[in-house]
């Protein structure tokens, strides 16, 4: 049954003028006297995509300030453990290597520039990484601990050590154990956070869709149509609703399961982020490492010095030069001691807490067409609605699925087939989730979701890297970074102004002597995203 309006009686009061017909409307036609003209009807299309971004927007404005707010956490978090580790290894060489201590802790703020390089996504290696770090670091300490002397060694000999370290291996197993633990403990907290950034732009890619023109027409026609023949405050049949905006919607119906796949691969992932294999265990204790190399160094010192000396000959010595220890161990100290203070108990309560919150937004993209009619757009059940045409008891027509292919039968919405824009959130979502599950990276890097999942298995991860197990593969050169610019650069800063003091030392003499050096470059424009 049909609910009559006094449609002249209603443009009268809006002071609008009632025609008897509307051939010049494209959609809100109507066999009934209209308000409307061609203008009104445009400038309504453009309100009508307005409100359902508005409420898309609305929608998803809680999921968004929750993984947006999370993933600047995570990244202050680890920004606060990569300084507090630095200050630790440091703090080693000025307690019990104080001659060594400026040189050493020149290249522990190096190690960890790359440490923080890594993390938030430059295409760098921590096998590379590790390895330059034991290199740079056997010079001085065969100057200090296994070899020293009234003179410091002279660079270019310092230049024969740092090459030939691999082949000696003064520090023992320990630059292996420390590719296995840090490729083990960064790698899944790199992916944790590149997850949650593409999170947000999953979001914001979503909340700005583009609707197709037979889209925007059925929008425009449910929601502002019945204002042309005086029905101002009509909503739309709950049936009449669902059909359009599952049919606008059907794009992000198919981003679904592939949202569901990445909230779940976080929960997995939430196993490996834990424990000894923990990021914030494995930094914080990365000194230990150091210590236990430098230990290592002085029991082989013997060994080791023959090894140098038929690999670089006798040492070539020059005046000495090494300053002391000029470490200020009381900056910055204060906060990071209160920092680290259960700071793994800390993290992991923040990520139980992250997930926690995610998991009611399993089904969010599958749902939101209900939801959106649910909640408010639609009319109540039972309540006179309009259904295309004017206001009716009921809406009679059959109410399509969810997806592309239900929308076949949709009789509101000609749906073409997925957005591009759509299809490539899900290619990405599909590709971080082989992240998350371990599954594009190397044996090494890979980390055991059931044992995770079921928190134990830890034991069964040894420190130890053979070459042959391919440990310098980082895992991350297909995946374009979402993380801003600026956090890879504030770190590549540092890791540059670092290699020019380093370039400046070598050049003095090697440069002139003509040898070539091969220093680390970092830039930005060569980065991904």
């Amino acid at each position: 049954m049909k609910l009559s309006v006094d449609v002249a009686a209603v443009c009268l009061q809006r002071k609008l003028v009632s025609r008897d017909d509307g051939d010049d409307l494209q959609v809100c036609t109507s066999k009934n006297p209209t308000c409307c003209t061609k203008k009104m009807e445009e400038r309504y299309q453009i309100a009508a995509e307005q409100d359902i971004q508005q409420v898309l927007q609305t929608s998803s404005a809680t999921l968004k300030f929750l993984i947006s707010h999370n993933a600047a956490a995570f990244q202050e978090t680890f920004e606060m453990l990569i300084r507090l580790a630095e200050n630790y290894t440091s703090t080693l060489f000025c307690n019990a290597y104080r001659t060594m201590a400026a040189e050493a802790t020149a290249h522990v703020q190096e190690f960890f520039t790359d440490v923080g390089l890594f993390l938030f996504g430059a295409d760098v290696s921590t096998e590379e990484f590790v390895n330059r770090f034991f290199d740079t670091l056997f010079p001085v300490v065969y100057n200090h601990v296994i070899n020293p002397g009234p003179t410091d060694i002279s660079l270019e000999y310092a230049e024969c050590l740092r090459v030939a370290r691999r082949d000696i291996r003064p520090f023992g197993n320990i630059p292996r154990k420390a590719i296995g633990e840090m490729g083990r403990s960064l790698l899944p907290s790199r992916t944790f956070l590149q997850a949650l950034n593409l999170g947000i732009e999953v979001i914001n890619t979503t909340d700005h869709l583009h609707f197709s023109r037979d889209c925007s027409r059925a929008l425009l026609r449910m929601q502002y149509c019945p204002h042309c023949q005086g029905l101002m405050l009509s909503k739309p049949c709950m049936g009449y609703c669902l059909n359009t905006l599952r049919g606008c919607l059907a794009g992000l119906a198919e981003v679904d399961l592939h949202w569901r796949g990445y909230i779940q691969s976080l929960e997995e992932l939430s196993g490996a982020l834990s424990g000894a294999r923990g990021i914030e265990h494995v930094l914080l204790n990365f000194h230990s490492l150091v210590r236990d190399a430098l230990g290592q160094a002085g029991i082989n010192g013997p060994q080791v010095s023959q090894q140098v000396n038929k690999i670089c000959g006798p040492p070539v010595r020059k005046p000495k030069q090494s300053p002391a220890c000029s470490l200020d161990q009381n900056k910055d100290n204060h906060g990071l001691k209160m920092f680290s203070r259960d700071s793994e108990e800390a993290l992991s309560s923040r990520r139980k807490a992250l997930l926690g919150r995610l998991r009611p937004y399993r089904a969010f993209y599958g749902g939101l067409a209900d939801q959106l009619c649910g909640n408010q757009l639609a009319a109540a059940d039972g309540r006179p609605c309009w259904n295309g045409e004017d206001v009716v008891r009921s809406y009679t027509h059959r109410v399509v699925g969810s997806g592309i292919k239900a929308q076949s039968e949709n009789p509101e919405v000609k749906v073409k087939g997925t957005d591009p824009v759509i299809s490539q959130i899900i290619d990405k979502l599909k590709h971080i989730i082989q992240l998350l599950q371990g599954k594009s990276f190397p044996k090494y890097d890979r980390w055991d979701l059931q044992q995770a999942g079921s928190g134990g298995g830890d034991e069964q991860i040894s420190g130890d890297c053979d070459d042959e197990d391919g440990c310098g593969e980082s895992g991350s050169g297909e995946f374009k970074r979402v993380l801003k610019m600026t956090d890879h650069c504030d770190w590549q800063e540092r890791r540059q102004k670092q290699a020019s003091n380093s370039s400046a030392k070598l050049s003095e003499q090697i440069l002139a002597s003509g040898q070539t050096i091969m220093l680390d470059q970092w830039n930005c424009n060569k980065l991904q995203y």
